[in-house]
């Protein structure tokens, strides 16, 4: 884990998301982020079953969870504009971390989610 947040430290400790996470995360308590891993893991789950259903990628069930991914970032670690939720959307795609994520839940998915958040 130190590894990782080496890693985020780098490529965007002087970002004011990062500043505006790290404060917020600092006051968290276990509950908090089990808290937030059950907010991601729910916006998730709304994307596999869009996905799985062939929903289309403009579709208001497919939109809404785009609104959904990016009002759980915010909700929890930073404000999350649209022109930085489709940076994240890039990286789900481009790191093979991020893309096993989505994958791992449904071949494909990681594509999906990047097309829909770019979708909006």
């Amino acid at each position: 884990m130190a590894e990782f947040q080496k890693e985020v430290h780098e490529r965007w400790g002087d970002t004011d998301a990062y500043k505006q996470s790290a404060a917020r995360t600092s006051k968290y308590t276990h509950a908090d982020f089990a808290a937030a891993k059950i907010d991601q893991e729910s916006v998730t789950e709304k994307f596999a079953y869009a996905f799985g259903n062939g929903l289309t990628l403009k579709s208001l069930e497919v939109q809404a969870a785009v609104i959904a991914h990016r009002e759980a970032i915010s909700k929890w670690f930073y404000d999350c504009s649209v022109d930085i939720q489709k940076n994240l959307a890039q990286m789900y795609v481009a790191d093979a971390r991020f893309k096993k994520y989505y994958d791992d839940r449904v071949y494909g998915l990681a594509q999906y989610v990047h097309d829909a958040i770019m979708a909006q």
